[in-house]
């Protein structure tokens, strides 16, 4: 039997009692810090706040004199500092804080910690250090898309089980057999224009943003191509291509629908919205051919050519090649035809855009173009007007033009572009990046969240990410070689800033609980995951909540309730009772960077302006994080699908002998393959259910799909011991 003195137990207590309070720790929402974590090489900046303005301004919060990083393993402190006050204890007025930093950078060994503040005892939320910290975090918020296809079904394995959902907007009158707005009841103006993506939280689709989100899609994969593997559970996954392309081919895939024979393209498609998608009854109608909608198309196909025709899709990129030429013709003919759909009761977003945007459209058409084919007509034109840009009349780069910018970036990359068109280019944008509003706003800690924006207004989200990629595109286009290591730690601080280092300790990304953060938002402004839906509105709430991964809008200072609240004039005492929603009071008024809840409501609360999603959004912050990923090597197989030279039998590669023509199909469907002897063909369902067998010699090349009902399947080739799988749409 063990014996205690009474000094000897009352030591033992002490120590026991001080184990238990330790071990008390509470998290403080005054300690804020990427709630996924930091890759070891990165700066890492704990910002600790004292609330002076908002709906917070009666807290107070004044660190401790010593702060540590704890490892969560074995409770060791392996860093311990004092933090250093923000600008002399100033009050960010953007912020509505004082601010002080924790910079534990030192730290690298991969773990997962908390920051502690020794005195008060309270700490942030646990982070990890890793190389591959952000890898989890981008296939979810990539898988976006996929859940944003419009007449695709969400099955498993491919969607997560919450999530699923058949194809949507393919009944009656909806994509397939899309009627002109002005005609509904007239069949000949019927149009298969279905595939696509829902635009955001409605599920319209614009074509000058679809062509934009198309472009961003292949400016990410061609800067970082490492980082897109073929691996992020999507029907197309394992087919020898990065994933971030085969998304990108099916939004164009859908442009291509869109395109008149002409080369005009019609600029938005309407469509029904309802919970889930698949239920929408509702026709979709279509709107206007624009110039602006077929200049950016323009674009796109032509960039899309380029890079996909590099990527072994040399069939497709012909397409393209001929739609790009074809769009650029229309509009050079036709170079101011607009249409506004605002009160025509098709789309939700005014898609139209004044002279100056469709100018910049056009330049950006006549780069891609000059990229694609040399051909001097292109060239002329674009070093005839850039000077038109903002960026070359005002010695000013701002985020809200961040990609036309970069167009004239783009430009000096080329191997024909004329040294002196690029070297003005070069000195515009190196003056624009060391002003106030970039390297000078880092190098004079304008922001106490190491993330300034100038202005937090509806998209803030976007724009801070928009706002980081300028830091990341002087490193690209080597614009201040001297400054390449302070802008990329500048703009990763963005990405933190996104993932919880903000005034809210608000992790901006749907539903990542299970991937790391443990404040993300629980709920956003979408048709689908819509208020008041037993699965879908709320995590905790509802049984699953909004799918991952879904980048909502953010912080804006300008959001308010619809002015009928005021005077309590809504229309009916349910609505006016909409107006007290407290949540939705506590974000208005507020410091811009306090200026968002985490809510969803309809009007007159109107919350889309602050947690709608939208796939501009989402392409410029996975652009962003994409900069940051570990790289795993790229998935890209480069053989050409159309010329096929030197054949030797034993040495086919089935991962890319054959390709699946048109996909999505409305009826049959045509083989390209390098095979020339005969092999075996199985149409199998989502779940792997044989649907109909085929044996394929070398002079059948078309499938008839007849008896087989709309919908995903999975196209099994076994050629030899080798097996190759291609998904397949039927509409």
């Amino acid at each position: 039997m063990i014996k205690f003195h009474k000094q000897s137990f009352f030591v033992f207590l002490l120590l026991f009692l001080f184990g238990q309070i330790a071990f008390a720790q509470t998290v403080s929402k005054y300690i804020v810090v990427d709630q996924f974590g930091y890759r070891p090489s990165a700066k890492k900046v704990a910002v600790l706040r004292d609330p002076v303005m908002g709906n917070d301004a009666g807290e107070s919060f004044t660190p401790g004199t010593s702060y540590s990083v704890v490892n969560t393993t074995n409770s060791a402190k392996v860093f311990t500092a004092a933090p250093t006050i923000w600008q002399n204890g100033k009050t960010d007025s953007t912020a509505g804080d004082k601010a002080w930093w924790f910079d534990f950078s030192s730290v690298t060994t991969p773990g997962t910690y908390y920051v502690l503040d020794v005195q008060k005892n309270v700490k942030s939320y646990t982070f990890e250090i890793k190389d591959d910290i952000y890898n989890v975090v981008l296939k979810h918020a990539f898988r976006y898309f996929f859940y944003q296809r419009a007449g695709f079904a969400k099955k498993t394995p491919y969607a997560e089980a919450a999530w699923q959902d058949d194809a949507s907007h393919l009944k009656a009158l909806q994509d397939k057999n899309c009627r002109y707005y002005l005609t509904p009841n007239d069949a000949s103006s019927e149009k298969n224009l279905s595939g696509g993506w829902y635009d955001a939280g409605d599920f319209n689709k614009y074509t000058t943003w679809t062509a934009g989100y198309i472009q961003q899609m292949l400016m990410a994969y061609e800067e970082t191509p490492t980082a897109w593997t073929d691996d992020f559970n999507i029907p197309e996954s394992n087919n020898g291509k990065p994933d971030i392309l085969d998304e990108a081919k099916w939004g164009m895939n859908h442009l291509l629908r869109l395109q008149n024979t002409n080369g005009s393209m019609i600029a938005l498609v309407g469509l029904a919205a309802a919970s889930p998608p698949s239920s929408a009854t509702g026709a979709s109608k279509y709107g206007n051919v624009t110039t602006a909608s077929t200049l950016r198309s323009a674009a796109a196909f032509a960039f899309g050519a380029r890079v996909l025709r590099k990527a072994g899709w040399a069939c497709f990129a012909d397409t393209l090649q001929v739609a790009a030429a074809k769009a650029w013709d229309w509009a050079v003919a036709n170079p101011s035809v607009t249409w506004k759909n605002s009160n025509t009761g098709v789309g939700a977003g005014e898609q139209e855009v004044e002279d100056y945007t469709r100018l910049l459209y056009k330049l950006d058409a006549a780069v891609q173009l000059f990229a694609l084919t040399n051909d001097t007509k292109y060239k002329t034109f674009f070093e005839s007007n850039y000077q038109q840009s903002h960026l070359y009349q005002w010695w000013y780069a701002y985020p809200y033009e961040h990609y036309e910018q970069e167009v004239l970036l783009y430009y000096t990359t080329l191997p024909n572009a004329t040294a002196s068109v690029v070297s003005a280019i070069k000195d515009r944008y190196t003056s624009a990046v060391n002003g106030g509003n970039i390297l000078g706003a880092y190098d004079n800690k304008k922001c106490s969240y190491l993330s300034y924006l100038d202005s937090y207004v509806w998209g803030s989200n976007n724009i801070k990410a928009m706002q980081a990629l300028q830091y990341y595109e002087a490193v690209k286009y080597n614009t201040n070689s001297a400054r390449s290591t302070d802008a990329m730690a500048a703009a990763e601080h963005y990405l933190h800033y996104i993932h919880g280092v903000n005034p809210l300790s608000q992790c901006y990304l749907t539903n990542m609980n299970n991937y790391g953060a443990e404040k993300s938002a629980t709920q956003l402004y979408h048709s689908w995951f819509t208020d008041g839906s037993s699965k879908w509105d709320q995590v905790g709430v509802s049984t699953y909540g909004p799918a991952p991964g879904f980048l909502v809008g953010g912080a804006n200072y300008q959001y308010s309730l619809d002015g009928c609240c005021a005077t309590s004039s809504c229309g009916s005492t349910a609505n006016n009772a909409l107006c007290n929603n407290a949540a939705a009071k506590s974000a208005v008024g507020q410091p811009p960077m306090k200026s968002f809840a985490d809510i969803n409501g309809q009007w007159p609360t109107n919350t889309w302006s602050i947690t709608e999603n939208s796939n501009g959004y989402q392409i410029s912050y996975l652009r962003l994080l994409s900069k940051f990923i570990k790289e795993n090597g790229s998935a890209t197989n480069n053989t050409n699908n159309c010329v096929v030279t030197d054949l030797k039998e034993n040495a086919i590669d089935v991962a890319s002998s054959f390709e699946l023509f048109p996909n999505p199909t409305t009826g049959n469907f045509s083989i390209r393959s390098l095979s020339t002897t005969d092999y075996q063909l199985t149409l199998t369902n989502m779940q792997g259910t044989e649907i109909k067998a085929y044996t394929v010699d070398a002079n059948l090349k078309e499938i008839n799909l007849s008896g087989v009902p709309s919908g995903s399947y999975f196209v099994k080739i076994k050629f030899g011991d080798k097996v190759e799988v291609k998904p397949l749409v039927k509409l």
